[in-house]
């Protein structure tokens, strides 16, 4: 009883933060995928309505993949808006993974199909977004339900995408660790080299040996 007591006192508190500001229309967004050696750095941007709430909801990297599996559809069903954005290896490789971050939320919320007039981001960097103003907040997945719905749609479309291309090269585990440095992705950098998804610019591995 002290359990669901607590439980619900803590969601109460999340449902009135559900927006930063309520006089504009407010975005929210949030990345995945910045610390992993290969794949994209995907972000995310969603727009929720003032009545939307669901009791799992939270900062995506304190799920399960079957709790993520089960907001996404709900998130897309009754957001406002919502998109995700993409920056390869490549891209991340020329202009850095921060900046690369910030350029996969920038193409998420240009695809929006509402326009925002506030931009809320998780953490404490970002570049501003056209004449957007915005604000930066730190663990802001964990304090506002946009950011909190934002990282579910970049982790999940971001580990799906990692899954596909796992197919092409299974020797690195990419269904399984999703391209964070792991034993087993490291492993498979040492015996097999790279790829074309793997980000050059990252120290793959520890000792560093010639990869390209």
């Amino acid at each position: 009883m002290v359990k669901i007591l607590i439980f619900r006192l803590i969601y109460f508190e999340r449902m009135l933060q559900l927006q930063y500001q309520k006089k504009l229309i407010e975005v929210g967004t949030d990345e995945a995928g910045r610390g992993c050696l290969s794949g994209p750095v995907v972000a995310a941007a969603v727009i929720l309505p003032d009545a939307f709430s669901h009791p799992l909801l939270n900062d995506s990297k304190q799920l399960t993949e079957k709790q993520r599996m089960l907001l996404r559809p709900y998130i897309e069903q009754h957001a406002v808006a919502w998109a995700v954005g993409y920056v390869t290896p490549k891209k991340i490789d020329e202009i850095n993974i921060l900046q690369a971050s910030i350029l996969a939320m920038h193409k998420s919320i240009s695809k929006l199909k509402v326009n925002p007039e506030f931009i809320i981001v998780d953490g404490n960097k970002f570049n501003p977004y056209k004449d957007i103003p915005h604000k930066t907040i730190v663990k802001g997945d964990a304090k506002f339900m946009s950011i909190a719905a934002a990282s579910v749609l970049a982790k999940t479309y971001r580990d799906e995408y990692m899954e596909r291309i796992d197919m092409e090269f299974p020797h690195y585990f990419w269904k399984k660790n999703k391209g964070y440095p792991t034993k087993q992705h490291r492993d498979g950098i040492r015996e097999f080299g790279i790829t074309k998804y793997h980000r050059k610019s990252f120290r793959l591995l520890p000792e560093q040996l010639s990869l390209f």
